[in-house]
Formats: structure tokens, sequence, C-alpha cells
């Protein structure tokens, strides 16, 4: 029967209409049979035009890679995150694209939503940035910086930025942030 509900749990995981995805069993089951060591990594990201998406999805095939095996991830777009997938967290990549030379207006909501309710209540986490951009991607980098200092969120790897299309390069790189995102985390560097 656990077997059967861990199995569940671990195929599972909810996928709405907008490409959001929560897996909610496995936190419960975890916890349950005493695998504390479990990690938890979010990923939140916003997209208009699919650019994100490619590279969110990217990131999430990197921190789930068959080579990471203790830590369990949530992948959200902005506005289906919230202050409990933070709170559940113990690291966060966060992607944007640049509209107009700033994050997009869905990830400042989510952060704006989110940082007083959270507020001294998560220890600091380490994160990473993914941005797609028509431009330089400088004004969404800096914006997103700005930010995440405010929160209690520390930049421990180099943010990802693709300017114009997205590449095959830019793409690896994603995933080779998300991977070493959520190695890290496995290893207890962060």
């Amino acid at each position: 029967m656990l077997g059967d509900a861990l199995s569940g749990a671990l195929n599972g995981g909810e996928i709405d209409g907008h490409g959001s995805e929560r897996r909610s069993g496995l936190s419960f089951i975890v916890g349950s049979i005493g695998l504390a060591h479990i990690k938890h990594l979010l990923i939140v990201y916003h997209t208009q035009t699919g650019n994100t998406r490619a590279m969110a999805g990217a990131v999430r095939d990197g921190a789930t890679d068959s080579l990471i095996e203790e830590v369990e991830t949530r992948f959200l777009m902005a506005r289906d995150a919230g202050p409990d997938d933070l709170l559940w967290a113990n690291g966060v990549l966060l992607g944007t694209p640049e509209n107009f030379g700033y994050m997009s207006g869905a990830m400042k909501d989510f952060l704006d939503r989110t940082f007083y309710p959270v507020e001294g209540r998560i220890a600091p986490l380490p994160c990473g940035i993914f941005i797609s951009a028509g431009n330089d991607g400088s004004g969404a980098l800096r914006a997103m910086r700005r930010i995440i200092g405010g929160y209690p969120l520390s930049e421990v790897q180099e943010p990802v930025i693709a300017q114009g299309a997205v590449l095959p390069e830019h793409l690896q790189a994603c995933r080779d942030l998300g991977m070493a995102l959520a190695a890290g985390l496995e290893a207890g560097i962060y």
C-alpha cells in the first residue's frame, strides 16, 4: 500500500492548463517515512512568447536529471506560485522575459505578493536567474537582483541570459543552471 502511494506521489503531480506543475504528494509521504534529507527546489517563471517557457523547461530538466536523487522540484508559472511555495523551498530558480528593459509584470507581482507573507519566516535561500531578452537583458537582471537582495535570497550561480532567439547553447546553459543548483542542494553546499 505504501509502495502504491509512493509511486503515485513520485509519478503524480498536477499540470494545469498554463504549464504549472505541482507535486504535492511526495512531501507528505517523504516526511511520514523519515527521509528528511530530501531538498526542495522551486522553479518560478513567466512567459509570453514561449521563450522563457523553453528555458524554464531546460532548467527543470537539469534539476530533475537522473543524477539528482534527493531533490524534489516544483515548476510553477509566476501567477500560480505563492508564499507557501517559498516556505517549502530550500532553493529557488527565477525566470523572466525582459519587457521594456525590466522583468515581466507577472514576475514582479509574484515577488510583491510573497515578500511580506514570508518575511522573517524563511532562512536565506540560494537562487539563480534566467532571462529571455530582446535586448541585452541587463535591465531585467538589474531589477531582479535589486529585489532578491531585499528578500532572503542569495544568487549562487551566474545568470543565463538568452539575447534574441533561444538557441541550443542557451538551453544547455539552463540545464546546467538547474543541475548545478539541485546538485548543490543535494550535496549540502547551499
